[in-house]
């Protein structure tokens, strides 16, 4: 009986284990795997295979039975975002029923459970940090001071630009470096125009091209991945069948899938994560199979814990013992605080009176990019950090009436009379964390796998609303001195969470007593557990996050694989 309890250890047994399969947990696997070792990869949701699993990718407008909404009672299964979900994408979204959560104050938590998470469904905007980034905290004392500065994360950066394929222009900004480009997309006539307005009204504000994740012009990385060019469908979020646009299902699984070390297991929800007294170290992690409800334990030397934000610091949370009582890594008591997002409170939008004569071709997956201008070189407003900008244009004559029945049909479909160019813009501040913003478990309350539920108890600081105050002053000046008209600026008083960009609560650092991860991204008192999404940002630029996300799974990764060589884990 001995001897078939060690054999069937020995089957449940890799050399790591990576939980979750989005962006960061799909980098993970491509790294571990490509350098030999036997990987698991844990996905609670569903397995989404590329192309043969995006079931909308090529449907026609017509072909939903709703014309592309979802009716309200199935909105309301979603939660807070239901009414802006389409039934064109409905299939990725996470229920509210699948993993019940506490609102302490209100928060928008948006997940996406299948294999390839939420990277089926984000904007694809990637920019890289500078050093003014990771040097905020340090020089205005909020949240602490990060372990490491642009050098070393870098030649990581261009390490996941090279493979991904990201489009976009190299602007010699200091506030935004440079980074492995394929050619950009065109702006339109108004975001030209623009573009020479700020310039000649400002020395520190730039429009540049939105840097994306979309292939323009394969390369032969691309090729091998099976990837071919962005056709501008703008269909992405349904599942892009030709791999146009960079996602863990048509980039990083399957290139870790062919190596043969990549055993991907779906449905199975992570509870927690084992941690051995004797050993002093963590050694597997214990799942609920979604389908049967049957726990399992899975062992491994390394760990890598890529659940998205809130989902790392509820899983470490869980994971106590004799050791860690109040959760895995948790000396300090500050696993789940200083949780952070991005502010998108702040919206503009006007409408330009030239280029009457000019209309729109194609279509466009991207858009046009302000970097942050505000407090990057000195502290000068009465609010700390900054924010960038996104900055969108339309024709009216791309949306000529369809309207009418017969001739009156026909007149309307020829009716292509040109007008003016709408305009918008919408903030993407950044949010100080402060230790009151936090998640924890709830004392007595369960999801229906036994999990203790999350508790979230997040909010708006003074900080924040001058943010925004200040982007609709200054926005609204830029619009003026544009020339563009019927200028609309708007404080949304949208909830936290709603840019679906959570982090911290698992944050870095070079302080034990302040931080809970080293600069390798490992907690301090469990070396081999690495958490490499959005739970470990220290604090959150102004930038998108997943291409900061990816170049940190990468570099720890590649450190772990050098470390278990070393036999610094056994």
């Amino acid at each position: 009986m001995a001897n078939i309890a060690i054999d069937a250890q020995k089957e449940m047994t890799f050399d790591a284990i990576v939980i979750g399969s989005g962006i960061s947990g799909g980098w993970a696997a491509k790294e571990l795997c490509e350098k030999g070792l036997k990987t698991l990869v844990l996905e609670r949701g569903r397995d989404v295979k590329h192309i043969e699993d995006y079931p909308t990718a090529t449907k026609n407008p017509w072909d939903f039975q709703f014309g592309g909404k979802i009716p309200l009672e199935q909105q309301q299964e979603f939660g807070a975002r239901g009414a802006r979900i389409q039934e064109s994408t409905a299939h990725f979204w996470m229920k509210e029923k699948e993993q019940e959560t506490v609102l302490e104050k209100p928060f928008q938590w948006t997940r996406g459970y299948q294999v390839g998470g939420k990277s089926l469904l984000w904007a694809r905007q990637t920019q890289r940090w500078s050093d003014y980034d990771f040097e905020g905290p340090a020089r205005d004392g909020y949240a602490v001071d990060w372990p490491i500065r642009y050098k070393d994360l870098a030649p990581w950066y261009s390490h996941v630009e090279k493979f991904s394929g990201i489009s976009g222009n190299r602007d010699g900004l200091p506030q935004l470096p440079d980074g492995e480009f394929l050619k950009p997309f065109d702006l339109s006539c108004v975001e030209r125009h623009f573009q020479k307005t700020l310039a000649a009204n400002y020395k520190d504000r730039h429009l540049i091209h939105g840097r994306c994740a979309h292939i323009t012009a394969p390369e032969e990385i691309h090729r091998e991945q099976g990837r071919a060019k962005c056709l501008n469908r703008n269909l992405c979020n349904r599942g892009c069948p030709l791999g146009g646009y960079f996602s863990s299902n048509a980039s990083t699984l399957p290139w870790a899938e062919k190596t043969g070390n990549m055993t991907l297991r779906p449905h199975s929800v992570v509870h927690s994560i084992i941690y051995d007294e004797g050993q002093g170290k963590a050694t597997g992690v214990r799942v609920i199979d979604s389908e049967t409800q049957q726990t399992s334990e899975y062992f491994a030397k390394i760990i890598f814990v890529n659940a998205s934000a809130l989902n790392s610091n509820l899983i470490l949370l869980n994971s106590t013992s004799s050791r860690f009582p109040n959760g895995l890594g948790n000396d300090n008591g500050l696993l789940g605080k200083y949780i952070s997002w991005h502010n998108y409170r702040g919206h503009i939008s006007g409408r330009s009176e030239e280029f009457q004569d000019m209309m729109s071709t194609g279509k466009n997956p991207s858009h046009s990019y302000i970097p942050r201008f505000r407090n990057v070189f000195k502290q000068e407003t009465d609010f700390l950090r900054g924010y960038a900008v996104g900055f969108g244009s339309s024709s009216r004559a791309v949306q000529f009436s369809r309207g009418g029945i017969g001739e009156a049909l026909k007149a309307n479909l020829f009716d292509r009379t040109l007008g003016p160019w709408w305009v918008s813009g919408w903030m993407q501040g950044e949010v100080i964390p402060i230790e009151t913003n936090h998640v924890r478990l709830h004392e007595t309350l369960k999801d229906k796998y036994g999990i203790p539920q999350l508790v979230l108890s997040c909010d708006w600081t003074e900080n924040d609303d001058k943010m925004v105050l200040d982007y609709m002053a200054q926005m609204t000046e830029m619009f003026e001195k544009a020339g563009f008209t019927d200028i609309s600026a708007r404080d949304s008083h949208s909830a936290p969470g709603s840019d679906i960009h959570e982090m911290g609560g698992v944050r870095m650092g070079l302080d034990p007593e302040t931080s809970l991860l080293n600069k390798w991204n490992q907690l301090h008192s469990c070396k081999n557990v690495f958490v490499t999404d959005g739970a470990c940002m220290t604090s959150t630029a102004t930038q998108n996050p997943s291409l900061t996300y990816m170049a940190f799974t990468a570099r720890a990764a590649n450190f772990a694989v050098e470390e278990l060589k070393k036999g610094t884990f056994d």
